[in-house]
């Protein structure tokens, strides 16, 4: 029964956050706080109710010295990669239309976005790397198979994201961002299942959206 309320808990809130992206559009402030209610607080619940997993729950906030580095380089790497895609792809496809997209779905503009990117690289990474990595992986991994933790693990982040960023993108860039999602969340999984702790994707991710949210001030600032 531990496996399929972690499964319909993980699908259901990525589900409803995805709906919540896509179709409701809330201001940001509001959509963060619905994010944390499904992301931090009902997958929280889980823990509570059994309380043979406190000490799984806490080993995933605790970090590993010898990770840092490793992640910390790793992190670099990664925060290159997404700017020289980025430098690439707008030979060949015009990005500009994602600020106008972010100003009328979000309500995110040039004078809010410093305190916006802030929020989405340091809690918002963090919220997803616990609902996404610590949840939907490390803990489903102890009650079944690991194939299986990291398919559903990844393919949930992924298909998250499909909300989020729906009519930013043509057909083509849209499958190779998805792509490319499926494939960091299974690097993210295996990154946490050698620490068992969520700091190492962390860390990663935090620069995958520091070069995201570098881009992001470039278009708001040109828009």
């Amino acid at each position: 029964h531990r496996v399929l309320y972690i499964v319909l808990t993980v699908s259901l809130c990525a589900l409803a956050m995805g709906i919540v992206d896509a179709v409701i559009k809330p201001p940001y402030f509001i959509k963060s706080i619905i994010k944390i209610a499904l992301f931090l607080i009902v997958p929280t619940f889980y823990f509570a109710l059994n309380k043979g997993e406190l000490s799984s729950f806490k080993k995933l906030f605790v970090p590993e010295k010898k990770m840092f580095l490793r992640a910390l380089l790793l992190g670099a790497g990664v925060f290159s990669v997404v700017i020289i895609a980025y430098l690439i792809c707008r030979n060949f496809y015009d990005f500009s239309s994602i600020a106008g997209k972010l100003t009328s779905d979000s309500g995110v503009n040039a004078d809010n976005f410093i305190y916006v990117s802030i929020y989405i690289s340091f809690v918002n990474s963090l919220l997803e790397e616990f609902f996404f990595r610590g949840f939907a992986f490390i803990t489903l991994k102890s009650e079944t198979t690991r194939p299986f933790a990291y398919i559903f693990s990844s393919a949930l982040f992924t298909l998250y994201h499909i909300g989020m960023t729906s009519g930013w993108f043509n057909p083509m860039i849209l499958v190779l961002m998805l792509v490319g999602l499926f494939i960091g969340g299974c690097i993210f999984n295996y990154l946490n299942e050698k620490s068992e702790n969520i700091y190492t994707s962390w860390l990663v991710h935090m620069c995958a959206n520091f070069a995201i949210n570098l881009i992001g001030m470039f278009l708001l600032s040109n828009a």
